[in-house]
């Protein structure tokens, strides 16, 4: 009885392969084709090298997300949460990142409607070009950064790369700005993360203590102090406490 079902099931399958070259002839499928070819005018250059430039924006992405938003102080106050709770790996660095990224897109969603209606909106109605795109979008990123920015860190920057002192918000670049207010973010974060490991850091000195006065001194106090961390930052709700201290922070 075996053997009718495989020959069955053989038959099925060659017919299932046979008719492959049918159904792709029947149905027309995209092709996507690459190639290199001689430009004959500028302007052909030109757009080349457009989609040169954008291909490698599109490929910086990710850094300019990190450097030009609230990211890095999420992601590096959450880590000092995990470091600080000593749970190794948990929550997963995975859940971290996922985490930051969507405080990130909460807090800046103001800043991100203001580029979509003034520079990205237009410029896909093909209302202006380019330039004044970039000009209008770059704007309120500049505000959002120069609203965090510290003194101390804008004014080191400033001093190492520019000429002259400036007067105003206006004369002072982007490529300043953006190290300044990613300096500005490391400090805030690790502010925040000593607050942080002030509360772990007791617990973990009494435990050790008590073990030491207990004769127990070859017990790793982590393994005794790390259940009472838990329940402390379980019974505080930390985790609610820890993101809305990071989004009032940017208030």
């Amino acid at each position: 009885m075996a053997r009718p079902k495989i020959k069955n099931s053989l038959l099925l399958i060659t017919l299932m392969l046979l008719l492959v070259p049918v159904c792709a002839s029947a149905v027309s499928l995209p092709t996507v084709s690459i190639g290199v070819e001689e430009a004959e005018t500028p302007q052909q250059v030109s757009t080349a090298l457009q989609v040169i430039l954008l291909l490698t924006v599109l490929s910086i992405a990710p850094a300019i997300i990190l450097m030009t938003t609230c990211f890095t102080r999420i992601v590096i106050v959450l880590g000092f949460v995990r470091q600080a709770m000593g749970t190794q790996n948990m929550p997963p660095t995975q859940v971290i990142i996922g985490l930051s990224l969507f405080l990130t897109f909460f807090i800046m969603s103001p800043v991100i409607n203001e580029v979509n209606t003034q520079a990205l909106q237009p410029y896909l109605n093909e209302e202006i070009n380019q330039t004044t795109a970039f000009s209008l979008a770059i704007k309120p990123m500049r505000e959002f950064m120069f609203s965090q920015v510290e003194e101390s860190e804008l004014t080191l920057l400033a001093d190492i790369t520019l000429d002259s002192d400036p007067f105003d918000q206006d004369d002072i670049p982007t490529t300043t700005l953006i190290p300044a207010f990613m300096l500005s973010e490391m400090k805030k974060a690790f502010q925040m993360g000593f607050m942080i490991y002030i509360p772990f850091l007791v617990i973990d000195m009494i435990v050790a203590s008590i073990l030491m006065s207990m004769g127990m001194m070859m017990l790793p106090p982590v393994i005794i102090s790390m259940p009472f961390k838990l329940l402390l930052f379980v019974l505080v709700d930390g985790w609610a406490l820890v993101v809305g201290s990071l989004i009032k922070s940017f208030s």
